[in-house]
Formats: C-alpha cells, sequence, structure tokens
C-alpha cells in the first residue's frame, strides 16, 4: 500500500501532444515501473485496476486513459476544448496523487492487469533477425521521441516487406502520426534494415 503522507507533495505539469484529442500530464515521481504500460478505453476496463484511470474517468469529457512510466496521457471527446479543462484536470490529477495517490490496486486482478497492458502493447516476439533489427530500431530512435509525445510504438510483425506497428496513447487516432509512421519511420527503416518496403499501423 503506498503512504500518501510519507511522500514529498507530487506535481504535475501538462505538455501537448502531435494529437488534438490527448494531452499528456506529467508527475514529478513515477506512476508505474519502467517498462509497464496501462491502456484503458473506457471506465469499465479501469474497474477495480486503477483508481487513478477510474478517477480520471469520472470526468465526463475522458475517452480513453495510457498510463505509463510518469506520465498519464488523456484523450478527450469532443464535447470540450482543452482551453476549458486543461488547468483543471491537471489540479484534479495532481490532487488526486497527492491525497488517495494509488494508480494500480495492490489486489488487481491479474487478467485484468494483462489485459491493460496488452492494450498498451509491448513488442511481439521477435522471430528472426529482421524483427530483432526492427525491435532495435523502434527501441533506439523511434520510441523515446513518440514517448515524449505521451504515446507509445511496438512491433507487431515483419512480412512480405511491410512492418506491422501498434500505436497506442497520444499516437492512436492520430492524423500527424500517420504523417511521422509514413514519412519518418518507414523511411528509417527503409535505411537501416534491408528488405523494409512499407511500414502500417495496426488495426484497433
Amino acid at each position: 500500500m503506498e503512504s500518501a503522507t510519507k511522500r514529498p507533495p507530487t506535481t504535475v505539469y501538462a505538455e501537448s501532444t502531435p494529437n488534438p484529442l490527448t494531452l499528456r500530464f506529467v508527475s514529478s515521481r513515477l506512476l508505474v515501473p519502467d517498462g509497464r504500460m496501462l491502456e484503458f478505453r473506457k471506465m469499465e476496463e479501469a474497474t477495480g485496476v486503477s483508481p487513478l484511470a477510474e478517477k480520471v474517468f469520472n470526468l465526463p469529457f475522458v475517452d480513453g486513459v495510457f498510463i505509463s512510466g510518469n506520465f498519464i496521457t488523456v484523450t478527450r471527446n469532443n464535447a470540450v476544448d482543452w482551453d476549458l479543462v486543461q488547468l483543471e484536470l491537471r489540479e484534479y490529477i495532481q490532487e488526486y496523487l497527492n491525497t488517495d495517490g494509488r494508480v494500480v490496486n495492490d489486489d488487481a486482478p491479474a487478467r485484468a492487469l494483462a489485459d491493460a497492458n496488452e492494450r498498451a502493447v509491448s513488442h511481439a516476439d521477435a522471430a528472426s533477425e529482421e524483427d530483432k533489427k526492427i525491435i532495435g530500431v523502434l527501441d533506439e530512435y523511434v520510441a523515446p521521441a513518440v514517448a515524449a509525445d505521451g504515446g507509445h510504438i511496438a512491433f507487431r510483425s515483419f512480412a512480405d516487406g511491410v512492418v506491422t506497428v501498434s500505436l497506442r496513447g497520444s499516437c492512436s487516432g492520430c492524423p500527424s502520426s500517420m504523417v511521422t509512421l509514413k514519412g519518418g519511420i518507414e523511411n528509417l527503416l527503409k535505411q537501416m534494415v534491408p528488405g523494409v518496403r512499407e511500414v502500417i499501423a495496426e488495426e484497433l
């Protein structure tokens, strides 16, 4: 059980992302262990698993929550503009982290936790040397920039010259992420991994 009294105060600041429907809220403390990612697309998926995500889903304009490292990416619907709610949401998250503070329940069902992590998606297992090279390029050159924008990219498969990746967090459904995928990531992989001719995003 996390102690809310022994921690130094947690501060939170908001960052824009390439996706106009998402904002990234960065905490001064780690929210989940490095390497763990959780994605929730509706309240039911968060219930009993992540009190933080549940709290955020209580707001009527929230459509999705992605938690990784020291940040939480929130996706809104079209009911409001960020200008109207950004400051309040930042304070709402910060106040929660300084009071209750729980991000993941100690007794969260293992299956629900695994599902949330699977939605956030880690790399698929490498089946070939080409797969290993692709994963290496994504980890070294692509993932840090994507994480800085509040999202996550993961390798799913490579067949017939086509690399399939998953995009989560702020990248999911973002118009500009498709431009980045085709213009930046595809060109990079073509240069660094012989045989790559196209990069596509996995259908959700």
